[in-house]
C-alpha cells in the first residue's frame, strides 16, 4: 500500500445523518453541501412554493410530500477531507433502509429538535448505532425557536439514550432572544445574525470576553457563564477515546435553517470523526489499507434516472482502491464481474468515477447481478462481510395490475422495485397471487406512486392486514398445511414461508407440526 493511497484513505469521513422526521436532517445536509461547494443554493424541504427542493430529496414523491423516503448519498471535498454523507429517511416506515445504511458508515450525526427533544425514531436509530459502537455526534437544532432548556436536553440524552454528553458549545438565549453560542472548544463567542469577522468574539483564559462588547451587559450572557461554570465543574470530561467508542457524544447547538453553527460543527466533526475503520468478515478483520479491494452492497435503487430505467447498486468500499474496469469476484456466487460502469453522487446528479478508496460510496450499474448484502473483492479468498439486517415484514397487501394489458410492465416494475429491499414480494402457493410485505404502510403508497409514475402502471392493492412471517428451513413443504390462518407462500428466492394470522396461530402451528422448522431472519443476526 503506497503512502499516497494511505493518505487518501485517512482523508475520508463517511457518516449518516439520523433523526426523527422534521428535526432538520435534510436541511442540515443541504447546508453541509453548501460549505463543501457542492451546491450554490440550499433548498429546504419546506420550499415547494418556490420550486426549490432539497438536493438530497430527488425522488418525485419526496418533492411532493416534503419527506425523505430513501437514503441519499452525497460527496464533497472540504478542508483537505473527502466527506461522504448518507442522508437517511426519518420516517419510521423506512427504518429498514436506514438500518442498512448505518452498516455502511463510520460515524453518525444525530439531529435533535430543541423543542421536541429525543423522539421515538431517534431512539430506535440510536440503538442501532450503539449496537455497532458507532461514534455519534449530536447537533441540537432550531435554537432560533423557543424550545427546551439546554440542560434539560442534555439530561434527556443521558436518561433516554443512555449516552454521556460533552457540549462543545452552549447557546446564549433561545428563540427570539437567541444571541449566539459560547464556543467552548474554540474559546470564542459566535454571534447570531452577525456576518464577517465581527461574528466571532475571543474569550480569555478565564472563559470571559477578551474584548469590550455590549454582550457583557446582557443578563442572558451572565446566565450562560453560570451554566458554563456548572458544566465545567459537574459535567463530563472531554475524551477523544470515549467519543471513538461511541460512549460520549460531542454536542453542538445551532440552527440549520439559518446556517448558524453549521460550519463550526463541521470543522469539529472532521477533527474528531474516525477515518475508515476495519470491517468484520468471515475470515477475520479486513483492514481499510489492505492491498486487496473489497466492499459490500448495502442498497439497490431502481430508476434514479427514469429515462433509462436503470438500477444502481450502492457499494461501500471497505479496503484497497477501486479502479474503473477492474475485475472482482462476487463472493456469493464466486463469479468474476467487470466493474466498467461506476458513478458517484450528489443526490441524483452523478459523475463517472474512475478511482475511489476505502470509505467512499460508489454506485455500480446493476443488470441483476447484485443482492443487498453482497460482498465483492479482488481476493481469491471468498470471504463475506457481516450480514445486513433483514427485516420481517408486518403489513401485507394483495397486488395486481388494474389493466390486464399492462402485465408486462407490471411484472417488470414489481421485480425491479422489490430488489431495493424496502418491500418484499411473495407468491401464494395455491393461487400464485402476488403479495407485498412491508414494515410500514407508507412503503405501499410509495410503491403505488412509483409504479404509476415510473412504469405507467396503475395497481390495485387489497389490504390483508398484519401477519407474522416465518420462513421454512426445509426446501419442501406439504402444501396441505396452507390455511386461512397460516398462508403458505414463496418469497422471490423461491423459499417457503408462512404468514400467520397472529401469535396464537403461530403457536398452534408449531404444536401441531413440530417437524416443520421455522425461523425469523431477524434472529440470525
Amino acid at each position: 500500500m503506497t503512502k499516497a493511497l494511505q493518505e487518501e484513505v485517512q482523508s475520508r469521513r463517511t457518516f449518516a445523518i439520523i433523526s426523527h422526521p422534521d428535526a432538520g436532517k435534510t436541511t442540515l445536509t443541504e447546508k453541509l453541501l453548501l460549505f463543501g461547494g457542492a451546491i450554490r443554493d440550499a433548498g429546504t424541504v419546506k420550499a415547494r412554493k418556490t420550486g426549490k427542493y432539497a438536493t438530497s430529496d430527488w425522488m418525485e414523491i419526496e418533492k411532493q410530500r416534503g419527506i425523505s423516503v430513501t437514503s441519499s448519498v452525497m460527496q464533497f471535498d472540504y478542508d483537505g477531507f473527502r466527506v461522504n454523507i448518507l442522508d437517511t429517511p426519518g420516517h419510521q416506515d423506512f427504518s429498514e433502509d436506514t438500518y442498512r445504511t448505518l452498516m455502511a458508515v463510520d460515524s453518525a450525526v444525530m439531529i435533535v429538535d430543541s423543542a421536541k427533544g429525543i423522539e421515538d425514531q431517534t431512539i430506535k436509530l440510536f440503538k442501532v448505532c450503539r449496537m455497532r459502537g458507532i461514534p455519534i455526534f449530536t447537533f441540537i437544532n432550531k435554537m432560533d425557536r423557543q424550545g427546551k432548556a439546554p440542560l434539560e436536553l442534555l439530561a434527556e440524552l443521558e436518561e433516554v439514550l443512555g449516552i454521556e454528553s460533552y457540549p462543545m458549545n452552549w447557546p446564549i438565549g433561545m428563540g427570539k432572544d437567541f444571541v449566539g453560542i459560547y464556543d467552548r472548544f474554540n474559546s470564542r463567542i459566535e454571534q447570531f445574525k452577525t456576518e464577517g469577522e465581527e461574528r466571532f468574539l475571543p474569550l480569555n483564559e478565564d472563559g470571559e470576553l477578551a474584548v469590550d462588547h455590549e454582550l457583557q451587559n446582557s443578563s442572558l450572557f451572565e446566565q450562560t457563564l453560570e451554566e458554563i461554570m456548572l458544566l465545567s465543574e459537574a459535567g463530563n470530561e472531554f475524551s477523544e477515546e470515549r467519543i471513538a467508542k461511541g460512549e460520549l457524544t460531542p454536542v453542538f447547538f445551532g440552527s440549520a435553517l439559518t446556517t448558524f453553527g453549521v460550519q463550526t460543527f463541521l470543522d469539529a466533526y472532521l477533527k474528531f470523526a474516525p477515518e475508515p475503520q476495519p470491517r468484520e468478515a468471515t475470515n477475520g478483520k479486513v483492514e481499510p489499507v489492505s492491498n486487496d479491494f473489497s466492499g459490500f452492497i448495502f442498497k439497490i435503487q431502481a430508476n434514479m434516472n427514469p429515462k433509462h430505467r436503470d438500477r444502481i447498486a450502492f457499494l461501500r468500499i471497505c479496503s484497497g482502491k477501486f479502479e474503473r474496469g477492474m475485475t472482482v469476484f462476487l463472493s456469493r456466487t464466486g463469479k468474476p464481474i467487470n466493474l466498467s460502469s461506476s458513478t458517484q453522487f450528489l443526490a441524483d446528479d452523478r459523475n463517472t468515477v474512475n478511482e475511489a478508496v476505502s470509505g467512499d460510496i460508489i454506485g455500480l450499474y446493476d443488470t441483476g447481478n447484485y443482492q443487498i448484502g453482497d460482498t465483492i473483492t479482488t481476493s481469491k479468498d471468498m470471504y463475506q462481510f457481516e450480514r445486513l439486517p433483514q427485516f420481517t415484514p408486518e403489513l401485507f397487501v394483495r397486488v395486481s395490475a388494474k389493466n390486464v394489458m399492462k402485465q408486462k410492465h407490471f411484472h417488470k416494475g414489481i421485480h425491479q422495485l422489490v430488489q431495493e429491499g424496502a418491500i418484499q414480494l411473495f407468491k401464494t402457493v395455491r393461487m400464485e397471487e402476488y403479495l407485498l410485505g412491508a414494515v410500514g404502510q407508507l412503503q405501499f403508497e410509495v410503491f403505488e406512486h412509483r409504479m404509476k409514475n415510473e412504469y405507467n402502471v396503475d395497481v390495485v392493492m387489497e389490504r390483508i392486514g398484519s401477519k407474522i412471517t416465518r420462513w421454512v428451513e426445509d426446501e419442501k413443504v406439504d402444501e396441505n398445511l396452507h390455511s386461512s390462518r397460516s398462508i403458505l407462500v414463496k418469497d422471490r428466492y423461491d423459499k417457503y414461508a408462512f404468514l400467520f394470522e397472529n401469535e396464537f396461530a403461530l403457536r398452534w402451528f408449531n404444536d401441531k407440526n413440530p417437524d416443520v422448522k421455522l425461523y425469523n431472519p431477524m434472529d440470525l443476526r
